[in-house]
């Protein structure tokens, strides 16, 4: 191999970022959910684990989902959509041999970046019980092996740590500036627990961090602008579609099991199918059958 395979996707969130506003990131779970966030007018978008499995398996975030799985949802998601995505890579799926086997798949597919996180397999969702982490050595390696993939197939490393919880936040940035050393471009200490926690993770460690505005979670929910003052550069909204939807769905389900219309819960029926597609693609179908005929 001569060089770096170059990734398209990888320089435009690089470019996004540059700019050094934060970006607010609704996170999609599927291929519409990402089509609507491109379509509201968001620049990036993270394929979050814990809606990509309540969506393609009916389960909860914890480890059931497999490298293959995980990747064929990434490549379903970013079909539609022109805006970068981030994967969410999960503990790399094994040892450091298979983490430079899960980022270069994720940047072979075009994922504009991949988090590789520190927790113990099978992974938990951050903000529920029963995580735990791998000791420090071990979390290091993993987000070596990822940035060596990163060398040969260009994409951005998202290193996560969720030692805060068990192991505090002195820990959790010791891990993060290990993996700001080593080269990974976005830090996100999940779980800090007061704004004075995230000030004092923005201004430990130099670079670009990621925020989880996770609503319920143990964070604290802040608006954009002091995420921005803080020192934030990513604002991440990881469950707020899927909650979102899950809520529509069970209102309507509740409205059709007592027998009483849902008329008022539904898009019209034209604007559904527009936000679909089906208009493009009528419209695509006249403008080739044209240049054909």
């Amino acid at each position: 191999m001569t060089g770096k395979i170059a990734n398209p996707m990888a320089d435009r969130l690089r470019a996004l970022l540059a700019k050094d506003e934060l970006v607010r990131m609704p996170c999609c779970f599927d291929a519409l959910s990402a089509k609507l966030i491109e379509r509201a007018g968001f620049d990036l978008t993270f394929l979050s684990g814990f809606g990509a499995s309540a969506s393609r398996l009916g389960a909860p975030d914890t480890g059931l989902m497999s490298y293959g799985e995980v990747l064929d949802q990434a490549r379903n998601a970013m079909q539609p959509i022109s805006i970068p995505l981030i994967a969410d890579g999960d503990t790399g799926y094994g040892n450091p041999m298979n983490v430079l086997r899960t980022v270069t798949g994720f940047a072979r597919a075009g994922c504009a970046a991949v988090m590789i996180e520190d927790q113990i397999a099978p992974k938990r969702c951050g903000h529920t019980e029963g995580k735990m982490v791998v000791g420090r050595s071990e979390a290091i390696e993993r987000i070596h092996a990822a940035v060596e993939a990163s060398a040969s197939h260009d994409i951005v490393i998202l290193a996560r740590t969720d030692a805060r919880r068990d192991h505090g936040l002195d820990e959790a940035l010791a891990r993060a500036e290990a993996f700001a050393a080593i080269g990974a471009e976005i830090i996100f200490i999940e779980e800090p627990y007061s704004i004075e926690e995230m000030v004092c993770i923005c201004n430990s460690i130099r670079g670009v961090h990621m925020a989880n505005m996770l609503e319920g979670g143990q964070t604290p929910i802040l608006p954009p602008d002091e995420l921005a003052e803080i020192g934030f550069s990513i604002a991440a909204y990881p469950l707020t579609l899927l909650s979102a939807a899950m809520k529509a769905m069970n209102t309507v389900l509740e409205e059709l099991a007592a027998g009483r219309s849902t008329q008022d819960h539904l898009l019209d029926f034209a604007d559904l199918r527009e936000q679909i597609g089906f208009d493009d693609y009528h419209q695509n179908a006249i403008k080739l059958s044209d240049r054909l005929g």
